[in-house]
């Protein structure tokens, strides 16, 4: 079977190796004339950005990059990015990367044309109504990570410097145009990485999953996304020149990212105020909050889980995912606990404040109160 195709849920997708070579005719699908490529620092010198560089100036697109790019973007670096938009005069976004790069691109595409301030465009209820719709840029993105998913997400996740809280901005239109999905790009990411954020596409699957509220067809795509990480990311990690692995990984990560339109939970409400302050890696925190959220869940969701592990071929029910999430994170490198990634002594009651405002828990099976998240976060600190 060919690991080739153009999709069009939920937006366009080019997937396929070397199909970054389309990338000039997908500013041409979108509009864009004067694109300015936006990634974070680290990609900026590698290869894979420098020969997309090299498709855009040999179509007369020019080679425009804007990577002032934190590990968890904030309003600072939306602020130079949209300066470095209007001062270049571009007329869209190629948002590149994962998830940083992905979601700071899509915010300077959003705020480039607005004149109210990033804030007054956050996830609560209909603000984004306030944006000026017609404003917003084209975006075209290229993942270059297996993880966040973002690429094909109507939001962006931004950390404000100030408070220290990760906040998420939304509207429709911050859903890019068209996506180019090349598994080559992801090869020659370091292991840690290629776990980080393959488990952050397992975490949106399996929070997907468990969310009680209605969605059936976000309900089949995380459990087709948990078993594409199951059996992918293994062989991924192991061999990163795995093109089929990485391919199937970067399916994953967009189906958890679909999927997760049915809700998140606990798992990414303690996940986003421990990464805002401390600057975990998102994915990884994930990783080592998942079995003890699991275990929260428990009497909601050993039902559920038991018909997924039926699907996954994983025997003793819910039990027996628990037993697989431990196993499979230490064959990964996961540490157990957040003291793994340097956070010792974490502010308790901070991160419990953080996490009981965090939108995602309005999707977590189990209701979330400040003494049993306090209890819950006790787990893995």
């Amino acid at each position: 079977m060919s690991i080739t195709a153009n999709w069009s849920y939920p937006t366009v997708i080019r997937f396929g190796a070397g199909r970054i070579s389309e990338i000039s005719e997908a500013c041409a699908i979108a509009g864009i004339k004067k694109p300015l490529l936006i990634t974070d620092r680290g990609l900026a010198s590698m290869d894979i950005t420098l020969k997309t560089l090299d498709f855009l100036e040999a179509a007369g697109l020019g080679r425009s990059m804007f990577s002032d790019v934190d590990p968890n973007p904030n309003e600072k670096n939306a602020a130079a990015g949209i300066k470095a938009y209007k001062g270049g005069g571009h007329d869209g976004v190629i948002a590149f990367g994962g998830g940083s790069g992905l979601d700071l691109g899509k915010l300077v595409a959003l705020m480039a044309g607005q004149t109210r301030p990033l804030w007054d465009f956050e996830d609560i209820g209909d603000w984004w109504k306030r944006a000026d719709a017609t404003a917003i840029a084209p975006i075209v993105a290229v993942p270059t990570t297996a993880g966040t998913g973002s690429e094909v997400g109507r939001a962006s996740v931004i950390t404000n410097s100030e408070t220290e809280q990760k906040k998420i901005i939304f509207h429709p239109k911050l859903l890019p145009t068209i996506v180019i999905c090349d598994p080559e790009l992801t090869i020659g990411m370091p292991n840690s990485i290629t776990a980080g954020t393959g488990l952050d596409a397992f975490a949106h699957c399996v929070e997907a999953f468990c969310s009680p509220h209605y969605h059936p067809m976000s309900q089949g795509m995380a459990l087709e996304g948990m078993r594409l990480v199951k059996d992918y990311l293994p062989r991924a990690y192991a061999d990163g020149n795995d093109i089929e692995a990485r391919a199937h990984m970067m399916s994953a990560a967009i189906m958890g990212a679909t999927a997760f339109q049915k809700g998140l939970g606990a798992i990414h409400a303690l996940s986003h105020p421990i990464g805002a302050i401390y600057h975990t890696h998102h994915g990884t925190t994930n990783a080592i909050c998942m079995p003890a959220v699991l275990q929260f869940n428990k009497p909601a969701i050993c039902d559920i889980m038991t018909q997924a592990t039926n699907y996954l071929s994983i025997g003793n029910g819910f039990d027996g995912f628990c037993g697989f999430v431990d196993d499979f994170n230490s064959s990964l490198g996961i540490p157990r606990r957040l003291s793994g990634l340097g956070v010792d002594q974490p502010d308790i009651e901070r991160i419990v404040v953080g996490a009981l405002s965090d939108p995602s828990t309005g999707g977590n099976p189990i209701e979330m109160t400040k003494k049993n998240t306090t209890k819950l976060l006790l787990e893995i600190v």
